[in-house]
């Protein structure tokens, strides 16, 4: 039956305690539905982390409720309900995902344990019908994320080289040991090199970087690039890897590129402490003279 009033968010977040009632909020986006979905979003809550016999014990009283106002089938009910679990924690994990990975927001990943555990205590108990397919990555989500914890890092070190570089000479050999990382293209942000003031300065120069931060491009180009940067770290820390490789190409090897390797190198080893990064110039021969060098190399 799908005519009764579904909340669609019922989660701990949403329940007020005023005077010592409960008060419910965030109900705005309700529609008619099942009432299975409903238990299932509150007692599967991940910020809530309830033991499975209080779970348990809960649903006995909410059916003991719902017996008072309607009729109860309370063995459908609660077969059916294992599958609205399903549904809510699909939904709910999409949402983690979204929130923490895309929109960098990392609130929302300290749920994804919570969420993990919660799917191997249902595969334990059965899913309400036969899913491989869904169940195989179940799996994949629980080996990965039902042991993490926020900060959480294994030993073995990892190295994290940063390398500028013109594509006229095309890419950076990948050195790195299991191979990958990233190449950001810098070629579409603001090219300082065209300007007569900054000709024959690098990236490594005070004037240089003044120019590009001041311009929105590098701006959203740098949010992006150090998202993407700090997950990639986060889960190589995560995993136990040792080499990550991180190259930024511009027209020259000049500017752009060299003023990104060496904004990133500087957030990273703020931001990871642990982590060695190495920074190499691959063009910082071709540089005009009174350009600022890397460290050693006279101008």
């Amino acid at each position: 039956d799908t005519d009764h009033f579904l909340y669609r968010d019922f989660q701990s977040r949403n329940i007020m305690l005023r005077e010592g009632e409960p008060w419910l909020i965030d109900y705005q986006g309700g529609r008619r539905g099942a009432l299975h979905y409903d238990p299932a979003s509150l007692l599967y809550d991940a910020k809530a982390a309830i033991p499975e016999p209080v779970r348990d014990a809960l649903l006995e009283h909410y059916l003991d409720a719902l017996e008072e106002v309607i009729d109860v089938d309370r063995a459908d009910f609660r077969h059916r309900y294992r599958g609205y679990v399903v549904v809510r924690m699909l939904q709910a994990m999409g949402a983690y995902g979204y929130r923490g990975f895309h929109e960098g927001k990392p609130r929302f990943l300290q749920s994804v344990p919570h969420a993990a555990r919660n799917l191997e205590l249902l595969l334990d108990r059965g899913l309400p019908v036969a899913m491989p397919e869904v169940e195989a990555v179940f799996r994949r989500i629980i080996d990965r994320w039902a042991d993490w914890s926020p900060g959480q890092v294994r030993d073995g070190g990892l190295t994290v080289r940063i390398t500028s570089f013109s594509y006229r000479g095309g890419y950076p050999r990948d050195l790195d040991p299991h191979g990958g990382g990233f190449v950001f293209d810098c070629r579409a942000l603001p090219n300082p090199g065209r300007l007569p003031a900054y000709e024959y300065e690098s990236g490594l120069d005070s004037g240089t970087a003044e120019f590009l931060d001041r311009r929105d491009e590098t701006r959203h180009f740098w949010t992006g690039v150090r998202q993407l940067a700090d997950a990639q770290i986060e889960e190589y820390l995560r995993r136990g890897f040792t080499s990550l490789a991180i190259s930024f190409g511009c027209t020259g090897g000049q500017h752009r590129s060299v003023y990104m390797a060496e904004r990133l190198a500087a957030h990273i080893r703020e931001a990871f402490p642990r982590v060695e990064v190495r920074v190499a110039h691959r063009e910082h021969e071709q540089w005009p003279p009174g350009a600022t060098r890397p460290a050693g190399r006279p101008g």
